[in-house]
């Protein structure tokens, strides 16, 4: 395996852990504060953590040409659009389903993310297929502890899985073609922008509810956005779109554990199972690749 190749997995695991506490977090923001408001404000944290590490390696940079802005920009516009509705979907799918459901549900994008990298003619191994599967599967078990049905809330999660596929997507293309830590800040800023005006708009924002989800706004902004999205966008330039979804399924995993430690929820033999079948996609994965990689240098 490539040094770099392992890097980027070591970035998208550990994107996944704070992804995956970061539903803990999100849980008990929703207690204070509405979905808009909550997106809002650690998106805005999110971006403006990245700023002074952005001044700071720019002063050694040139000067970025015209055109090169203008791609900048739309890549940005492009990956937060597809952000807020990503994130706005599956926070206000919260409030109407329970988030078992919502965690399954959201796991679909593990199987959208090479359907939809059809359109763009990537072709993953067929090992990658089986472990996006084997994930879908086990985030089945790991999460769904009712009858499977498509109340409203299930659809707005539903919805939402398709655009974080393809955000998943998109940042694969875009990583690899402008600057990781403005792009991050970039996406981070007009997501913040269009929940701010969502929010203002529908919902009632004040400043003593926000005071009393400062915590959980705070991981969601400095470490779920300002941190984890940024190693997402830095591992995928290496890591291939459907691999890094697989690797970042993972999620729920930590999700599980966070709740067991945080929140006092215990894992079921269910639960351990649906881990189980996760770490063999995510393995199955790896697998394929290296393989993949050792048949075209011989």
């Amino acid at each position: 395996m490539k040094q770099g190749t392992l890097k980027a997995d070591i970035l998208l695991v550990l994107t996944a852990s704070i992804w995956g506490f970061a539903f803990v977090a999100q849980r008990v923001g929703m207690d204070y504060v509405g979905p808009f408001t909550f997106n809002a404000i650690r998106f805005a944290l999110g971006s403006l953590s990245l700023i002074p590490l952005i001044l700071l390696l720019q002063k050694n940079k040139p000067t970025a040409e015209l055109t090169e802005k203008k791609s900048f920009w739309i890549g940005g516009l492009l990956a937060g659009g597809a952000l807020f509705a990503g994130a706005s979907l599956q926070q206000a799918g919260l409030v109407y389903t329970t988030a078992g459901k919502a965690g399954f549900i959201t796991g679909l994008y593990v199987v959208m993310v090479p359907l939809l990298g059809l359109f763009w003619r990537q072709r993953p191994h067929a090992a990658t297929w089986i472990g996006a599967l084997l994930a879908a599967i086990g985030l089945y078990f790991l999460s769904v502890t009712e009858e499977f049905t498509i109340a409203f809330g299930d659809l707005l999660v539903l919805c939402s899985a398709f655009f974080w596929a393809g955000h998943v997507l998109l940042i694969g293309w875009l990583a690899p073609r402008t600057d990781s830590l403005k792009l991050a800040s970039a996406q981070f800023a007009i997501c913040s922008l269009l929940s701010f005006a969502t929010a203002f708009a529908i919902e009632t924002v004040a400043f003593e509810t926000i005071m009393q989800a400062a915590i959980p706004i705070l991981y969601g902004g400095l470490g779920s956005v300002g941190i984890a999205y940024t190693l997402q966008v830095i591992a995928q330039r290496e890591a291939h779109p459907a691999h890094s979804a697989i690797i970042l399924s993972m999620e729920g995993v930590f999700a599980a554990i966070g709740g067991w430690l945080m929140l006092g929820e215990l894992l079921s033999l269910r639960s351990l199972l649906g881990c189980a079948l996760m770490l063999g996609g995510m393995l199955l994965s790896e697998l394929s690749n290296f393989f993949g990689r050792k048949a075209e240098s011989s």
